[in-house]
């Protein structure tokens, strides 16, 4: 069969990468696709079904790095849509282990921005997957793509900002068709256990403690892993003039409490809200990020369709149903922390 077009998909066996890599699948059977992953912890060959493993005509799996510039060029050569979501995304273990985060998420970007740079007459869109942690701490209201400053707060969050703002330089410099996408907190099936929501969840489950960093006043903008997949699907097929060259939030544009997301499981899950603790807030802690969605609404004609109750009654649902998938990967929920003493301590 000819395929319309070949997607690289850098990081697609992890959280949103997979699920995205799933949705391109079902929806566009004429798309071939090529995933780059070198399944670090977050990421799982079972996070994509039997079937479309055994595809090897439309679906084609690399084990390997990103920082790997002769393999990552030989991917961009022969694909038509590069799709950059490798990196490493743990606040947490970025003030510990900081050193990785630098190697894959900048040099890791710049392997596959010199790449696109030198196979651009073919690739004809490279979306860079950033993240909404580049802001730090809301200042405004809504945090605007070109008005709200880069302030990040970890090691994670300025290794995203560096690999961000490296794109928009092969943006300006060499002519690249990026797209730079900034999705703030997703939650939906797959998602490994070191995130808050299937953290929450899990611990209902077997009725552990659901702790909080902090008072829990935190907030955070939550967005259903789907509606961040129609979005990139969109940017996608968008045209190039519209959309190449700009940075786009996708998130729900509403911000809800650490607290009351603890609160809200806790009651779907009929489990006691005693469950609930409280330890050191963490360093690095961002105090909320509330997305400004006009511009995603504007080029896109997108909006989320999945309102946080619905989406989080089906993420309740899968973590029920797939108890094998998550009980291999309980280790990740005991990541350490560092209190303000520097000192590592276990949750």
């Amino acid at each position: 069969m000819n395929y319309v077009k070949t997607i690289l998909i850098t990081g697609g066996a992890g959280f949103i990468g997979s699920n995205f890599t799933k949705y391109i699948y079902k929806k566009y059977p004429n798309y071939r696709i090529v995933v780059l992953d070198f399944l670090t912890y977050a990421g799982g060959i079972d996070n994509f079904e039997s079937r479309m493993m055994a595809n090897k005509e439309r679906f084609e799996f690399f084990y390997g790095n990103v920082c790997n510039n002769d393999l990552v060029d030989e991917l961009v050569a022969g694909a038509s849509i590069v799709v950059h979501f490798a990196a490493e995304s743990h606040v947490t273990r970025s003030i510990y282990d900081n050193l990785i985060f630098f190697e894959t998420d900048v040099l890791g970007t710049h392997s596959v921005a010199n790449a696109v740079s030198k196979h651009k007459k073919t690739v004809e869109r490279f979306i860079h997957i950033s993240t909404s942690e580049v802001y730090g701490t809301a200042d405004t209201d809504t945090m605007i793509e070109d008005e709200h400053p880069l302030l990040p707060m970890s090691p994670y969050a300025a290794a995203k900002a560096g690999a961000d703002r490296l794109v928009y330089s092969y943006w300006t410099t060499y002519n690249i068709p990026a797209v730079i996408v900034r999705p703030f907190n997703n939650y939906g099936p797959n998602q490994h256990l070191e995130k808050l929501i299937p953290r929450f969840i899990t611990s209902c489950i077997l009725n552990e403690p659901l702790t909080i960093h902090g008072d829990g006043s935190a907030q955070r903008d939550w967005i259903n892993v789907k509606d961040t997949c129609r979005a990139i699907d969109k940017i996608i097929h968008e045209d190039a003039d519209k959309v190449v060259g700009q940075v786009i939030n996708i998130g729900s544009g509403k911000s809800i409490d650490i607290k009351t997301i603890a609160e809200i499981i806790v009651k779907k899950m009929k489990k006691s809200k005693s469950l609930i603790t409280y330890t050191d807030n963490r360093p690095g802690q961002v105090f909320r990020h509330t997305a400004n969605i006009e511009k995603a609404k504007k080029l896109l004609n997108w909006q989320p369709k999945i309102s946080f109750e619905d989406g989080l009654e089906k993420t309740i649902d899968w973590y029920k149903n797939n108890r094998e998938w998550w009980e291999k990967r309980l280790w990740m929920r005991k990541v350490p922390i560092i209190n303000k003493d520097g000192k590592k301590i276990i949750h």
